[in-house]
């Protein structure tokens, strides 16, 4: 078994200076139509100080190394992992006050609350996700929506319709930036964040679903 590799090393000066981690505001999201009655929102730069929540989360969360079956073959998932179920108190109080502004914005569309918060750490480029959408429990057959905040270096989102096919949309995700994946989006519709050869350092994904989306 490969041993894993270790967290990254942080380097304060790489991201954004500011003060104490909070969401701006949302009024600057813009939406992008999909195939299927699929959407995806984007706003850059949602997240003010950013590099210090980053570095807060790289410390305090549980960060674990997962392995999982393929075939006959035991790998190890390339990115380390964290989840926060509802009820659940999430690692920073500004993960509260993000899904609480999303509760509000998206209420008229969603219905309800995001609830849980499921964490990725990519420690460098060759960490990934490949293609899959969040097909488990509700969203295999309902419209739901998943938020992402994106903090650390740059990586891109890919999309593509479900059952394969090139690349639709390619979705530069840089620190502190918002993403929605709403509609039919998780069923409809794959994404994925591929490898990259680019020296890229470490990245934290903060995603919040609602009750029995995964």
């Amino acid at each position: 078994m490969t041993a894993p590799r270790p967290l990254p090393g942080l380097q304060g000066s790489l991201f954004d200076q500011g003060d104490d981690p909070r969401p701006g505001p949302l009024d600057g999201i813009r939406r992008t139509a999909l195939d299927g009655g699929a959407w995806i929102d984007h706003l850059p730069g949602w997240f003010q100080g950013a590099d210090a929540l980053f570095e807060e989360l790289v410390e305090r969360v549980p960060w674990r190394a997962e392995e999982r079956r393929m075939y006959d073959d035991v790998v190890a998932v390339p990115r380390l992992l964290a989840y926060y179920r509802e009820g659940a108190p999430l690692p920073h109080p500004a993960l509260d006050e993000a899904r609480s502004a999303l509760d509000a914005h998206f209420a008229s569309e969603l219905g309800e609350p995001f609830v849980s918060a499921g964490l990725c750490l990519y420690r460098d480029g060759r960490d990934s996700v490949s293609w899959h959408g969040d097909r488990t429990g509700r969203s295999s057959t309902r419209n739901t929506m998943v938020a992402i905040l994106s903090l650390g270096d740059p990586r891109d989102l890919a999309l593509r319709p479900r059952g394969g096919g090139p690349v639709a949309l390619r979705l530069p995700l840089g620190h502190g930036d918002l993403v929605v994946m709403g509609g039919s989006c998780q069923r409809t519709w794959d994404h994925a964040i591929p490898k990259t050869s680019r020296a890229v350092g470490p990245r934290i994904s903060v995603q919040f679903r609602p009750r029995g989306v995964s």
